[in-house]
């Protein structure tokens, strides 16, 4: 039986090698494509060792100083306008505690004035409530003593106090439905006296 010779290997595994790096950069290509991964990325390293890579663009020193400077102008800029509103807050601030205090002085001055409105009408009842009294007390001894009596003390008073005297012994007289002696006082009183009285007494009926 013919021997026929052997193909050498070798040329087959150049195929073989040659067809996995077809079919290794159609995947990536796909990869990519699809973008699971950045074929950039992968083959850099590759052309990089070759002297194949991409030139990255290097800046001068003057430049990342200017860079670095812009940047923190553009940051005091930012601080400086911050600042500014931080001042403008504080001053309506400022504004708002003046209106509100301003607003609190006029509640406590209108406070003093109820409060001293109060106390001068309460001072003026008390007044009015012990003149009464007294105005009672006075009545109540002179209706007690003989008209001619009476009439001696009262023509000593002045004309208001001796108004309000008849007032209020006709109006107790009234309350407990008796006689008043107003009108026997009077009758007793010398005639000039008495019509004067009985005149202011119908000017100011109360």
């Amino acid at each position: 039986m013919a021997k026929y010779p052997r193909a050498r290997a070798w040329p087959r595994i150049l195929l073989y090698f040659f067809l996995i790096l077809v079919l290794l950069a159609g995947g990536i290509f796909w990869f990519d494509v699809l973008g699971l991964i950045r074929a950039s990325d992968v083959f850099s390293p590759l052309l990089s060792l070759v002297g194949l890579g991409p030139d990255l663009p290097t800046l001068p020193e003057e430049d990342i100083f200017l860079l670095d400077s812009y940047r923190i102008q553009k940051l005091d800029e930012s601080v400086n306008l911050r600042l500014e509103e931080i001042s403008r807050q504080k001053q309506d601030l400022a504004l708002l505690e003046e209106e509100v205090t301003q607003r609190l002085d006029d509640l406590q001055e209108r406070e003093n004035a109820q409060e001293e409105r109060e106390i001068s009408f309460n001072e003026l009842v008390r007044q009015y409530d012990n003149r009464r009294a007294n105005l009672i007390r006075i009545s109540e001894d002179l209706t007690s003593m003989r008209p001619a009596e009476a009439v001696a003390i009262l023509v000593g008073y002045d004309d208001q106090l001796l108004i309000d005297t008849l007032r209020v012994t006709q109006e107790l007289a009234d309350q407990a439905g008796a006689v008043s002696l107003v009108s026997v006082w009077l009758a007793l009183m010398p005639p000039a006296r008495a019509s004067d009285l009985q005149r202011k007494m119908a000017l100011r009926p109360n």
